[in-house]
C-alpha cells in the first residue's frame, strides 16, 4: 500500500475479520488504529493489518488476551531498532516458549483433526451401507 491508509471495511476484507472484531482487539489495546480522520473513522496502515493478521492467527490456537499482548509486545519490541542486546536476548527467549507453546497447540488441533476425519469416514461408511 503506499503510505495511504485504510478504512475498518477494507481492513475488514483483507483480514476476514468482522468489524465488530477489529473494534473489540481496539477496545481491548490489541490492535489500536493508526490515524484517525477528521470525521472520527479509524484509520489503518499496513503495518496494522499485519498485526491483526498476527492476531487472527493466535484465535484459533486459544491464545488468551494476555498472551497475545505479551506475545504482541515482544514482537515489537523485537522489531524496535532501539531494543538494546540483553533485552533482545531475553525477548528471543521468550518467543521461543511461545513457539513451543503455538507447535504444541498445533499438534493438539492436528490430533482433534484426525479424530474429526476418522469419525466423518466412519459416517460415510455407515451412510453407504445403507444406501444399497
Amino acid at each position: 500500500m503506499d503510505g495511504r491508509h485504510m478504512q475498518i471495511g477494507e481492513v475488514a476484507d483483507r483480514t476476514g475479520l468482522s468489524l465488530r472484531t477489529i473494534r473489540h482487539y481496539e477496545e481491548v489495546g490489541l490492535a489500536l488504529p493508526t490515524a484517525r480522520s477528521q470525521g472520527g473513522f479509524r484509520l489503518y496502515s499496513d503495518a496494522d493489518v499485519t498485526r491483526l493478521l498476527v492476531i487472527k492467527r493466535m484465535k484459533p490456537l486459544d491464545f488468551t488476551l494476555e498472551e497475545m499482548r505479551d506475545l504482541l509486545t515482544i514482537l515489537d519490541q523485537l522489531q524496535s531498532p532501539g531494543t538494546d542486546e540483553a533485552t533482545r536476548t531475553d525477548l528471543t527467549k521468550r518467543l521461543a516458549v511461545y513457539r513451543s507453546l503455538v507447535e504444541e497447540r498445533c499438534r493438539k488441533i492436528r490430533a482433534r483433526l484426525s479424530d474429526a476425519e476418522q469419525f466423518s469416514a466412519e459416517l460415510a461408511t455407515e451412510l453407504r451401507k445403507h444406501r444399497q
